[in-house]
């Protein structure tokens, strides 16, 4: 375990309030960053996990009008949905809150005053797109049509999916309304714009400077966006968002701050809010103005542009870094992200992931079903870390069966009913043989490797690593043979199984980051008292003249550690329950038949 202390920020993705989450969701920015962030607080650093529910923008509006509701209690609805799907996942969040506190609001409202002070938000005229048979602004996502750039045919109004680069609805080619399909009219009105351009010499030396740290996929699409920048719209005449903080605009009740520009500040509004929680206002910054602290944002690859390019771009305007200088507003000088950790794509049965055409697995279904850590434990294995990925369920299952339940699970049963069946405790272990001492010295030596993997976030890497030392204790065990040793020599029987239980402990730690409910069975099972994997909670909390709402939060200061520790002899044991339940292989036809009831045969496409 490394001596020092670092402050190291985690930044999962805020999920859209507008649905319940599906796997594919949670794969890219939900699991990987709670795995991350349970390995750095079992080495021993200082973990801020800060996230919430991303609640304004038209298409909340869009969906509030089909559903027959206000803007507002659908936000409402999805936020404490999610919050539950999430508690449920063991997604360890320091904090897990929502854009619309007064907080929020408040934060968001303070950077756009510092950029605009400092010359890198100006006030324009430009042409946005309404519909024609209603007059609401259209969202420039919910505008399609072909990519000026590319020539894709399928380009949304504010990127091209296909080559990445930035657009404005007006751009596109035969644009039409993805809401009912007509062609937007496109009417004068003032905005502001951030003035990207002023930062392509900063954000290309951070960019560069991050050359063999960062993903190639990540790193490559962030620099070739460089080339491209232009100034974007910051604004949208809605209803239904953080209101512009001047006087001349604050009282217009058509005019907000865009979605994707207050979405990204609530990594810091929500660490700013946590640190009020706290009782210390100002603890925030540890992780804000410190140069020694580490920053790392999880998501899916179609939010790189936001964190590795625009967000940096606002952090740096605020503090006076770009081409026009200033100088930084009340928070003060903000850190740059440290990593973005882009997960590709997950697809099901070899098509892409949809709400709207129940191509879906929603992670409450999933969860009233299957093991968390059985979700959690494909994702990490078998997961979209660097490449586009398809779950099937034959996949899931053979996984929980063969890896989860016939090698970790049966190591742990194995171990515990024979030593608790013969012994009844953790028995001393006597003189040790080069092949004890060999497995033991493998099963320390895991947490330097797998701690290098889960470090750089190559969490395939880390979970096979880990399994290995499982497969090598089940191989000890079995060469061993302790219960051929019972009446022959049973000194030498207790030896073995002292050093197959220590080697079930190893294991249980090194797991923790992917499994972190099981591994408190093993824990509780080996004698372990207390916690030793924290698990959020949900609370309901309140701002000063404000609405309550639920969050997340937790306390993950437990018995953890990344570490070897040798186990206690004289601990009783009892016989143990079996760590995972088997799936049968019918699983995987129910599946497929649910999933071809709601949409249409899985091999045909849907109907």
């Amino acid at each position: 375990m490394s001596s020092s202390r670092r402050h190291i920020l985690t930044a999962p993705a805020w999920p859209y309030a507008n649905g319940p989450r599906h796997i594919g969701h949670v794969s890219g920015f939900a699991l990987p960053c709670d795995m991350f962030s349970r390995y750095q607080r079992m080495a021993g650093n200082e973990v801020l996990m800060v996230s919430g529910t991303d609640e304004h923008g038209t298409p909340i509006q869009v969906q509030a009008d089909k559903e027959g509701v206000t803007a507002r209690g659908l936000a409402d609805r999805y936020n404490r949905v999610i919050a539950e799907d999430l508690r449920r996942l063991g997604m360890s969040y320091d904090l897990f809150t929502r854009t619309t506190t007064r907080n929020h609001y408040e934060v968001v409202q303070e950077l756009f005053l510092g950029l605009l002070k400092n010359g890198y938000i100006f006030p324009t005229t430009t042409m946005g797109a309404i519909s024609p048979s209603t007059g609401r602004t259209l969202p420039d996502r919910y505008i399609e049509g072909t990519c000026p750039i590319c020539g894709y045919d399928g380009a949304r109004g504010d990127q091209c999916e296909n080559c990445g680069n930035q657009l404005d609805p007006i751009d596109l080619i035969n644009p039409v309304s993805r809401i009912n399909g007509e062609k937007p009219k496109f009417v004068e009105t003032e905005h502001f714009m951030l003035d990207l351009p002023a930062f392509t010499e900063t954000l290309g030396s951070y960019l560069q400077a991050k050359q063999g740290e960062w993903r190639p996929n990540v790193l490559k699409f962030s620099l070739n966006l460089l080339g491209e920048l232009q100034p974007r719209t910051i604004t949208r005449d809605l209803d239904w968002g953080v209101p512009i903080p001047l006087d001349e605009w604050r009282d217009q009740a058509n005019k907000r701050i865009y979605v994707w520009f207050d979405a990204v500040i609530g990594y810091l509004s929500a660490s700013i809010e946590w640190a009020k929680r706290s009782g210390d206002p100002n603890a925030w910054r540890a992780w804000w103005q410190n140069d020694a602290a580490d920053s790392y944002y999880f998501m899916g690859k179609d939010n790189i542009v936001f964190h590795s390019v625009i967000w940096p771009a606002i952090l740096s305007g605020y503090s006076g870094r770009g081409a026009r200088n200033g100088a930084s507003g009340p928070l003060g000088a903000l850190g740059l992200p440290t990593e973005i950790v882009s997960s590709e794509y997950l697809t099901m049965e070899g098509r892409k992931f949809s709400s709207s055409r129940q191509v879906v697995i929603y992670v409450r279904d999933f969860l009233d079903r299957y093991d968390v850590d059985a979700l959690r434990y494909y994702v990490a294995v078998a997961g979209p870390e660097n490449q586009d990925t398809d779950f099937t369920w034959a996949e899931f299952v053979r996984r929980n069966n063969d890896e989860l339940v016939a090698a970790w699970g049966n190591l742990v049963n194995r171990s515990l009913s024979f030593a608790a069946k013969n012994i009844g405790a953790i028995p001393p272990a006597g003189e040790l043989t080069d092949v004890d001492r060999a497995v033991l010295d493998g099963s320390r030596k895991a947490f330097a490797a797998v701690g290098a993997e889960l470090e750089r976030s190559r969490f395939k890497n880390a979970a096979h690593e880990a399994l290995r030392t499982v497969a090598e204790a089940n191989k000890y065990l079995s060469d061993q043979a302790p219960w051929k040793l019972r009446d022959s020599d049973p000194e030498r029987m207790k030896t073995i199984l002292h050093v197959a239980l220590q080697l079930v402990d190893d294991a249980k730690s090194l797991l923790t980051p992917f499994l972190p409910s099981s591994s408190q069975k093993v824990y509780d099972m080996l004698g372990g008292t207390g916690v030793w994997s924290g698990m959020p909670r949900l609370e309901t909390v309140s701002e000063p003249g404000g609405a309550d709402y639920p969050v997340l939060t937790g306390s993950y200061d437990t018995e953890a550690r990344w570490e070897s520790r040798p186990i206690k002899v004289g601990t009783p044991l009892a016989p143990p329950k079996p760590l995972f339940a088997k799936l049968d292989t019918s699983v995987i036809d129910e599946e497929l038949a649910r999933l071809e009831a709601i949409s249409g045969d899985p091999a045909k496409g849907t109907t």
